[in-house]
């Protein structure tokens, strides 16, 4: 195939590019710190001659002009994962949200539930033999891109050429838009050390084996807990994301993949959510093998990895064990993301250890603190891991096991853990429920 022929036949500016969408049509947007900002400037520049434009995603980073309420009618977000840059327009009616487990975002597009007329995607530049790396973000676009009718491609000289099922050919787009620019920073790490947020890593890294495979969700905790884990041996990465610290890891020696049970030797992700440091070093690694959500995701492929290590964090606890963790009450506030997938992959996988992991408080704006363990969720509170699924809770007071026990164990191993403000609340209200 001549392949540079057609490249350069298909080469055009962001303007001519959004011209291809239509009124009335659904368009897929590339998320995480992939978003085609380009592209999508120029969508807000056009949406003005548009109706009913639905852009439907998961989690996006960067500038959300094209939810700001003049756009009404025009342009109409459908996101299954609520970022801080459209939380706003969704709690205010003005964008939708489908919750939807990870592991199933890519189907919805994928089997026609949703049928996608339009993918904006990006992507590195063409190889040798004409094939674009969807980089940094593969897991949750590659699905919904081969779908669409009309591909969108804004092609980054700087977007690292990531490997795994991460590629896509010249030939399946409609429209590449050349640009250079940094791939945005999202690092997990912060450099102000949180005394909490260090205790509960350390606890959490207790609970994690010699030769364990491990998934980290997005958040300070997942990060602190790799700093914990340098004395142990042979650690894994089978995760929907990973950040700059598995790099420290693996130069230690400690991040081997070699005990692996499914994919030995490689580190499994979807996406990466990080710094400068961690684009450069997975750019073509071949330590890092990006794949589809909905196979990094399915619970019946992680616990193909023995010794699978979840770690996800949580909104409140209550003291059955049910946790909440896309919504403020009746108020959305996230979404489902992976935490049931790993949760339950985790429980399923021999010798796995499924964790939600998560401060035991919360500062509201007025300074007040308020407990996030509590007797009852809030009304209207979204259930995200059930009771019958959870196993081990940690704070940064200790680790309440709470697999096979009762709900009278469960509640005095969850106030034990609790903040010591709290604990006697918590008891007078378990009893007044008839649980202690």
């Amino acid at each position: 195939m001549d392949w540079p022929s057609k490249y350069q036949s298909r080469v055009t500016s962001a303007a001519e590019a959004v011209k291809s969408i239509k009124s009335g049509d659904r368009v897929f947007m590339t998320g995480n710190v992939s978003v085609p900002k380009v592209v999508l400037t120029a969508l807000v520049e056009y949406a003005p001659a548009l109706q009913n434009v639905e852009i439907c995603q998961a989690l996006s980073v960067g500038p959300a002009d094209y939810v700001k309420p003049e756009l009404d009618g025009h342009l109409k977000v459908n996101t299954m994962f609520i970022s801080a840059n459209v939380r706003k327009a969704v709690q205010e009616g003005r964008a939708d949200f489908t919750p939807v487990l990870l592991s199933e975002f890519p189907l919805l597009f994928k089997n026609g539930i949703l049928p996608v007329d339009v993918a904006l995607i990006h992507v590195s530049p063409p190889d040798e033999h004409g094939f674009c790396s969807l980089g940094v973000e593969v897991g949750l676009t590659k699905s919904p891109a081969e779908s669409g009718k009309i591909i969108i491609a804004e092609v980054n000289e700087q977007m690292p050429r990531t490997l795994g099922d991460s590629f896509i050919h010249v030939s399946r787009l409609t429209h590449m838009v050349p640009v250079s620019y940094p791939i945005p920073e999202m690092p997990m790490a912060s450099d102000e050390i949180d005394p909490d947020t260090e205790r509960i890593a350390g606890h959490v890294a207790e609970l994690i084996p010699d030769g364990a495979t491990m998934q980290m969700g997005i958040g300070a905790i997942p990060d602190a807990v790799l700093k914990y884990l340098f004395h142990k041996k042979d650690l894994g990465v089978h995760s929907e994301l990973i950040s700059d610290g598995v790099i420290d890891l693996v130069e230690a020696g400690v991040l081997t993949n070699g005990r692996k049970t499914l994919h030995p030797g490689k580190i499994i992700i979807g996406f990466i959510l990080g710094t400068q440091r961690l684009y450069k070093w997975v750019d073509d690694n071949p330590l890092c093998e990006f794949h589809r959500t909905e196979y990094v995701n399915d619970p019946f492929v992680i616990a193909q990895n023995d010794r699978m290590v979840a770690i996800n964090s949580a909104i409140e606890v209550d003291l059955t064990g049910q946790v909440c963790a896309d919504s403020i009450g009746p108020k959305f506030f996230s979404g489902i993301g992976g935490q049931l997938d790993f949760i339950y992959g985790a429980s399923r996988s021999k010798g796995g250890v499924p964790i939600i992991a998560m401060q035991s408080t919360n500062t509201g704006k007025d300074g007040k603190m308020t407990s996030k363990i509590v007797a009852t969720l809030k009304p209207g509170a979204g259930v995200v891991t059930g009771r019958n699924h959870v196993h081990y809770v940690v704070s940064e007071y200790g680790v309440a096991d709470l697999y096979g026990k009762s709900v009278r164990q469960r509640v005095k191993a969850l106030v034990n853990i609790a903040h010591p403000d709290f604990r006697a609340e918590l008891e007078l209200r378990a009893k007044e429920l008839n649980w202690i």
